[in-house]
């Protein structure tokens, strides 16, 4: 059984593509998302409409969560806080309603044994541990879960850490990756062995299309595609 995991799209249109050909060449027999499917590129419709059309099942992001959930963002520090709700009003009146709907009825934990699948962790879509977190703390986080293999994205960084009995895998991000390499990334199970792929497309190509698109600070965005690091706005 082949299973591919694909987290954080950011709406990136041109990163997806690169990505969907990748998985005809690897042929997945289950593909899943990792959430955070619209915000912060180029395209948030068009990807909304490209994985429902797909079918792939999948979880809900900190970021699907903010746009019809605005009171999730006030715990953000006052320099993030304003330029996301900007982005995020564009984002929605981009994407009207029912594509928002939909992205409400994302569940917060997807299990295909021996998967088990979050956007951060089980109980937040916002909070999750890092690559430097503790095995201790990768524990008591994903073992609750209760599967051999725990997947989530959401910090665009990936690893993969084996424990007793368990192994946590980060999937990177398909778009805005904050590892260093600006090519997209995504998880691929193969019989439970884990690799991450990555994934070459035209990052000038999407930062135009951003640009294009009118979305409230892109400059911030194209920042972080050209750096593939965290970028204060």
């Amino acid at each position: 059984m082949r299973t591919a995991i694909v987290s954080d799209i950011h709406g990136n249109r041109f990163a997806l593509e690169a990505v969907l050909t990748d998985l005809r060449e690897t042929s997945p027999d289950l593909i899943l998302h990792g959430g955070d499917l619209p915000h912060g590129g180029s395209s948030p419709a068009e990807i909304v409409d490209c994985i429902r059309g797909l079918g792939w099942p999948g979880v809900l992001g900190n970021t699907d969560e903010m746009l019809f959930q605005p009171e999730s963002l006030a715990p953000l520090p006052p320099a993030l806080l304003k330029p996301i709700q900007e982005m995020a009003a564009a984002t929605c009146e981009a994407l009207g309603e029912e594509r928002i709907a939909w992205l409400s009825g994302l569940p917060l934990t997807e299990i295909y044994p021996p998967i088990a699948l979050v956007h951060a962790s089980p109980e937040s879509s916002w909070r999750s541990p890092t690559p430097e977190s503790t095995d201790a703390e990768l524990e008591s986080v994903y073992g609750p879960l209760g599967q051999p293999i725990a997947v989530y994205g959401h910090i665009h960084r990936s690893y993969i850490r084996t424990l007793a009995g368990l192994t946590v895998i980060n999937t990177g991000s398909v778009s805005l990756s904050y590892d260093g390499d600006p090519r997209a990334a995504y998880l691929l199970l193969d019989d439970s062995e884990p690799t991450i792929r990555r994934v070459e497309y035209d990052v000038d190509k999407e930062i135009k299309a951003l640009y294009a698109s009118g979305l409230p600070h892109a400059d911030w965005i194209a920042k972080s595609f050209r750096t593939a690091l965290p970028q204060m706005p």
